[in-house]
């Protein structure tokens, strides 16, 4: 899958699945955006100016969504949400479900991702999702959560771009980190599944199938959905 603007695959012990675009190094750090993106386009999109209103949403309330986060480890920045298309923005929309308030369902289709808030409402958040060849859907659970969590390349990328065996013992959380500043790492039946829902710094990415597999909510909406998201909460993933 695709972490945080860094192409990787299914990662061993501590890892994840990263998307499949090359690993790349800038200034001696790995640089998140060649990692991520490859060849994958840049989306434009319409600047919020004024009181104007796009999608239901004004752009005082889209700016206070994105804002800066003053997180305990390391800065995040705002989100520039020129590069997002508006109806990928996070707000509270109808949603009809049989499942249980908090569980989370993954649309690669449509590049959204619910979480169930009851009485047919639910939170949608936009997404990256995975490259044709590598979507996955099923039903999952939540196994562990990571906070700057470590990044392990797995031993068959290293084998075709040594210039990741550095991270061989892991890379350290960050803001160059291919996981992000959060993770929830998707599991059945007690074992990894290889596939993460983390979150990304390039809104650039959003709406767009470049992962090996995994999901990619904007930084500000993955710390409001792992706030809310507990071990052991129900996952689903939509066919695409």
């Amino acid at each position: 899958m695709t972490i945080n603007g860094k192409a990787a695959d299914a990662a061993a012990a501590g890892g994840a699945a990263l998307p499949g675009a090359r690993f790349a190094l800038a200034s001696g750090l790995l640089n998140r955006r060649s990692f991520l993106r490859g060849s994958a386009a840049g989306m434009g999109t319409l600047w919020l100016g004024g009181c104007a209103t796009t999608d239901g949403l004004s752009s005082a309330e889209v700016t206070a969504l994105y804002a800066a986060v003053h997180d305990k480890k390391f800065p995040i920045p705002a989100a520039d949400v020129s590069k997002v298309d508006p109806k990928y923005y996070r707000r509270t929309v109808r949603f009809d479900s049989k499942e249980a308030p908090g569980t989370i369902i993954v649309d690669p289709g449509n590049y959204h991702v619910y979480r169930i808030e009851g009485e047919g409402n639910a939170t949608r958040y936009g997404a990256n999702v995975g490259r044709e060849g590598f979507l996955w859907s099923g039903d999952a659970y939540v196994g562990r959560k990571g906070e700057w969590p470590t990044w392990t390349p797995p031993k068959e990328m290293i084998a075709r771009q040594p210039e990741a065996a550095k991270y061989a013992g892991g890379m350290p959380g960050g803001p160059d980190n291919p996981l992000g500043a959060r993770t929830l790492y998707l599991y059945q039946k007690g074992k990894y599944t290889l596939y993460t829902i983390y979150s990304t710094s390039d809104p650039e990415t959003i709406g767009t199938n470049l992962t090996s597999g995994c999901t990619g909510l904007l930084t500000q909406d993955m710390i409001d959905l792992y706030s809310r998201t507990p071990v052991n909460t129900k996952v689903v993933v939509l066919p695409a």
